[in-house]
């Protein structure tokens, strides 16, 4: 009888023990707020709430008409032309080159941790050059209409296309 009371009284001490465990973190709980009591709804709220109505749709504001044409869109007899684009003075074509081919080297020796930002400036002044390149040899392009993810093969094209025309780009 002496082995069951002792593991009688080791069960209870261990009970015991974690009774008080148990205890401790739930106060330890309580008191940093992690333990909140559970709060019933009222019937009325167990719903969930209806969708927001749309706002009535409101004709659309007009807006005035340009200075110097009609409502419907028509130019007004006598009123100013439109203003012609502003023409920039092209650069030689020695230049154009120059940069071109700069450029060209700058891009085939892009660092691999270079910045993509940079990276992406270096891009687009090379499109720059390349249509200012095609523009003065007259040879048709679509760089600046074709969307990212086609752009290099239209550079590639352009590139061919200026050398077939006379354009040295690599040295």
């Amino acid at each position: 009888m002496e082995v069951g009371t002792s593991l009688l009284r080791i069960a209870a001490v261990v009970v015991m023990s974690a009774a008080l465990v148990t205890a401790a973190l739930l106060f330890f709980r309580w008191f940093t707020g992690g333990l909140r009591p559970a709060r019933r709804r009222p019937a009325e709220q167990s719903l969930p709430p209806a969708p927001p109505q749309p706002a009535p749709l409101r004709p659309p504001a007009r807006r005035r008409p340009a200075a110097g044409h009609h409502p419907a869109g028509r130019r007004v007899p006598g009123a100013q032309p439109a203003r012609p684009a502003v023409v920039r003075p092209r650069r030689p074509l020695e230049q154009v080159a120059t940069d071109l081919r700069r450029l060209t080297r700058e891009l085939s020796m892009v660092p691999g941790g270079m910045p993509m930002a940079r990276r992406r400036g270096l891009l687009a002044a090379y499109d720059d050059v390349l249509v200012e390149a095609a523009e003065l040899l007259d040879v048709p392009h679509q760089l600046t209409t074709e969307p990212p993810a086609t752009r290099e093969l239209e550079r590639m094209r352009l590139l061919a296309m200026l050398e077939a025309a006379g354009l040295v780009v690599t040295d």
